[in-house]
């Protein structure tokens, strides 16, 4: 199974939390007594739906088939004030960045983005009271006590925002795939066509004295992203959580070293202005089809305030540059 198919991003699952277990009514009788007074245990709390952060995962993938997620209600209360044992939590692992959305408002209730981190999906109800509560000076021996609280069933999206040290930005075919190849293990599908990448590439990049980063290849952007066309909005999530981006364009491009550059910006900006204070840096890629008289010439062209480097994947060229920039300026924003 390729990496694409892996790669899941989003899942819609219908949350069915446990039923607190209702109340005990007892009254306590034994060998001397007769008719002693109550002594009925609370319920147990019905079974949580929790998310727990697991750095070990990188897709909801393991969830996309379970569409049912179902806790155990809790139990009932017992005689000689014996609480009911809780229901037990269904716990559901995922991977760092999920977000939980209401899937009826869309409302965001929270994000998991720590190791071993849980948060609450859907609570279990409560237990209800024993009698032993609700006995007065007036009413010494309470025949009753609370039900078990009903749990709740509702419709939850998780969608996932890759945690990454490195965004890679730039049109389809700005040789993105070529240059996670070549930095880390990663094995993403690469060819000479745009859109290859459809989902994101995750990579972890070795650097000097055993210290690594994570590199991201996020699906090449196009003009109009930002408004929802083409595969854009799914895929502009995910540069949200990168600390760094790359922006790269090919020596190449029809248009200018700089005309690219801004538009890739431009993109970015009207999908959310926050991403302009991300640390941004520029690499020339395929440069290895340039001499050093049409290199000075493109250098010309490029915004002065963004620190650049010419580079070739397939040359091995500047690469080691460019990681000692990426290391600094991922240091930097740390």
């Amino acid at each position: 199974m390729s990496q694409g198919s892996n790669f899941v991003d989003y899942v819609k699952i219908c949350c069915r939390s446990g039923k607190g277990g209702a109340g005990s009514s007892h009254l306590h009788r034994d060998i001397r007594t007769s008719t002693g007074g109550p002594d009925g245990g609370d319920g147990g709390r019905g079974g949580h739906i929790i998310l727990r952060g697991n750095s070990q995962f990188w897709t909801l993938l393991h969830l996309k088939y379970r569409k049912h997620i179902i806790a155990k209600d809790g139990e009932p209360g017992s005689s000689g004030t014996s609480s009911g044992k809780f229901g037990k939590d269904e716990i559901l692992d995922v991977p760092l960045g999920t977000i939980a959305k209401d899937a009826e408002t869309g409302e965001v209730l929270f994000e998991v983005t720590k190791e071993g981190e849980t948060k609450i999906l859907t609570s279990g109800g409560r237990g209800g009271l024993g009698n032993w509560h609700f006995k007065t000076p007036t009413l010494q021996t309470p025949r009753f006590a609370q039900p078990g609280e009903s749990g709740k069933e509702q419709w939850m999206v998780l969608e996932l925002k890759v945690l990454a040290d490195v965004g890679l930005v730039g049109f389809p075919n700005a040789g993105k795939s070529t240059l996670l190849s070549v930095l880390s293990a990663a094995k993403p599908e690469i060819a000479d066509y745009p859109f290859t990448t459809l989902v994101p590439n995750l990579g972890i990049v070795a650097y000097r004295g055993g210290k690594s980063f994570v590199m991201a290849d996020i699906p090449g952007i196009i003009e109009g992203a930002s408004k929802g066309k083409g595969l854009g909005f799914r895929f502009l999530r995910h540069i949200e959580r990168n600390s760094v981006l790359l922006f790269m364009v090919p020596a190449d491009t029809h248009r200018t070293i700089a005309e690219e550059y801004e538009i890739l910006k431009t993109e970015l900006r009207d999908y959310n202005p926050e991403l302009m204070q991300k640390p941004h840096l520029l690499a020339i890629t395929k440069s290895d089809m340039l001499d050093d008289e049409l290199m000075a010439e493109m250098k010309k062209d490029i915004p002065a305030h963004v620190p650049s480097i010419f580079i070739s994947s397939v040359a091995q060229k500047g690469l080691t540059e460019l990681k000692d920039m990426l290391w600094e300026s991922i240091n930097a924003e740390a």
